[in-house]
């Protein structure tokens, strides 16, 4: 979800920090292994004492190196975060509370939901236009209560909400949703895109800015239209349907700029679309079809050999899948052909994804959210939790309903909300039903890295990304708990100016400028950093390494 843009130390480049140090340290030659583990078996003080020589030789009014803050000092949220109640057992899976956008919201056309700033957070619109954002306190989530909303008559029925905290151009808290303009008199769209909102006031969110995009056109809800957005800063990613995958430039959120706009052929109707580092995750929205990108250098995405796949089922039959989700190197699509249940790829290795698992159920899938080792399916009539503990023997928890089209299912600590896109009953577009007796306690795990961990000849434009098994807490991934510099200089003389992001279960970091060739590099996520929506932190560190193409000077 947001983005933090890491502040750039004054008059002092990572570069010629670097080649200070290597003049009073020695030339390491990063570029080796064997070279990189010279550098790093240095005594600290030595380090220690070439950053204080930087300082010196750079004089009196250029500061040392500043070292990365507390990883767990981040801004704290607002409001009181996840749900914080136990329930007994026969309260399981029972409706306890219902949520409503507010007055506007009269078509109670709900999708997914998200913790942001401590408060539960409902974007809310029919695919037709006019919603809103609503801000809940849910830490008794049988009695929630409105923290703040606003309205858009131009926001249109969004899958997904990406967050910036900002840029030196533009600080504040962003949100990023789907847009539509209609004429005057209401009968026919000419534009529609993305819309950005400030969120820095959870009491009052509004719309700051939009982007229209090419190609875009209604009333058909699938052919010409943005289905869902991710922000992987600087740059939003758009799933355009027919028109591709829209990359738009969002440094600066008051002036957003389209950068590319990527078409397949043949035509992929994008619907969900998910960036993990380098790697671009791209599915059809009732279709069978999954493209894999290259995105190391955003305004031209590559394919990538064996990333363009269809979607089989163990009898080796193409099957369709409403929506998809991405996260711990797996692809998970909601089955809609033929009866509906889950459809899981492993996608660690990109150039060959593989049918990892597999349930059939008798219902009509919508979306998908994964949390720790269960799936959440909206199934139209029904939604189902699924356990993936075993992805070769996926079984069925339980079913939950709510009256109209039960499209999603969205696990928030605890308890889950149900939200329908139609036909629902009258200000209960959504429901909050318990699904564990006890709060979560337990600390979010990262499942995969992209790049992976050792990988050469990276681009020097590369970006990082990990996944977790949980959906995280957005302000929670900032510069103290997600940074990338040299390793053979240590995380504060090296340290990597750039931007950290993270949406739903995702978290990335993008250098401000490009990488050195030749260099290694490492991810560093300290523990204590990032948080699920419970606050509980990374109980361990992770580490994984990178090594840049060409030639250290």
């Amino acid at each position: 979800m947001p983005l933090t843009y890491i502040r750039t130390r004054p008059h002092v480049s990572t570069a010629a920090l670097a080649a200070l140090l290597l003049g009073a340290c020695g030339d390491a030659g990063a570029g080796d292994p064997s070279d990189v583990a010279e550098v790093k078996a240095q005594d600290a003080s030595e380090i220690a004492d070439a950053e204080g020589e930087v300082a010196a030789d750079s004089g009196p009014d250029v500061p040392a190196p500043e070292p990365y803050p507390d990883p767990g000092a981040w801004p704290p949220n607002r409001g009181p975060g996840g749900p914080a109640v136990s329930f007994p057992e026969e309260a399981l899976y029972e409706h306890c509370a219902y949520l409503n956008g507010g007055e506007a919201d009269v078509t109670d056309h709900h999708n997914l939901l998200v913790m942001y700033d401590g408060y539960l957070l409902m974007p809310w619109a029919p695919e037709w236009g006019g919603g809103g954002l609503t801000f809940f306190d849910v830490s008794d989530p049988c009695a929630p209560t409105v923290a703040g909303y606003g309205t858009s008559e131009e926001m249109r029925e969004t899958h997904s909400i990406g967050f910036s905290h900002g840029t030196p151009s533009a600080p504040g808290a962003w949100a990023v949703v789907n847009q539509i303009r209609l004429t005057p008199d209401g009968e026919a769209l000419f534009s529609g895109g993305v819309q950005f909102w400030d969120v820095s006031d959870t009491s009052a969110p509004h719309v700051v800015s939009r982007l229209e995009l090419p190609g875009f056109g209604y009333p058909d809800a699938y052919a010409r239209v943005t289905l869902s957005v991710f922000w992987q800063a600087p740059y939003v990613f758009a799933a355009g349907s027919d028109n591709g995958v829209y990359v738009i430039d969002a440094s600066d959120p008051l002036s957003p700029k389209l950068l590319h706009q990527q078409t397949f052929d043949p035509v992929l109707r994008a619907g969900q679309v998910a960036a993990v580092g380098n790697l671009l995750f791209v599915s059809a929205a009732e279709g069978a079809r999954t493209v894999l990108l290259d995105v190391s250098d955003p305004a031209a995405p590559q394919p990538i050999p064996g990333g363009d796949f269809l979607v089989h089922d163990p009898e080796g039959k193409p099957r369709e899948s409403y929506f998809s989700n991405f996260s711990n190197g797996y692809a998970y699509y909601a089955r809609k052909d033929k009866g509906g249940g889950v459809l899981i790829y492993d996608v660690r290795d990109p150039t060959q994804p593989a049918l990892a698992g597999s349930y059939h159920s008798d219902g009509n899938g919508g979306y998908v959210f994964v949390k720790d080792d269960f799936a959440f399916v909206g199934e139209s009539n029904f939604a189902a939790i699924y356990d993936l503990s075993d992805l070769g023997a996926i079984t069925e928890v339980q079913r939950l309903h709510l009256t109209g089209d039960l499209d999603t299912m969205t696990p928030i600590g605890n308890v889950v909300v149900l939200s329908v896109d139609d036909k629902g009953d009258p200000g209960k577009g959504s429901a909050i039903a318990p699904w564990q007796t006890e709060p979560d306690a337990t600390p979010p795990r990262v499942t995969w890295v992209y790049p992976p961990d050792g990988a050469t000849g990276l681009a020097p434009t590369s970006r990082f990304g990990v996944t977790f098994g949980e959906m995280v807490d957005p302000k929670s991934a900032w510069e103290g708990s997600v940074r990338l510099y040299r390793t053979d200089l240590g995380p504060t003389a090296g340290r990597v100016e750039g931007y950290v992001s993270a949406q739903e279960a995702i978290v990335n970091f993008a250098p401000a400028a490009p990488l050195e060739a030749g260099r290694h590099y490492t991810l560093e996520l300290p523990a204590g950093g990032v948080t699920d929506y419970n606050g509980n932190a990374l109980a361990e560190s992770f580490t994984a390494g990178f090594t840049v193409a060409g030639t250290a000077p």
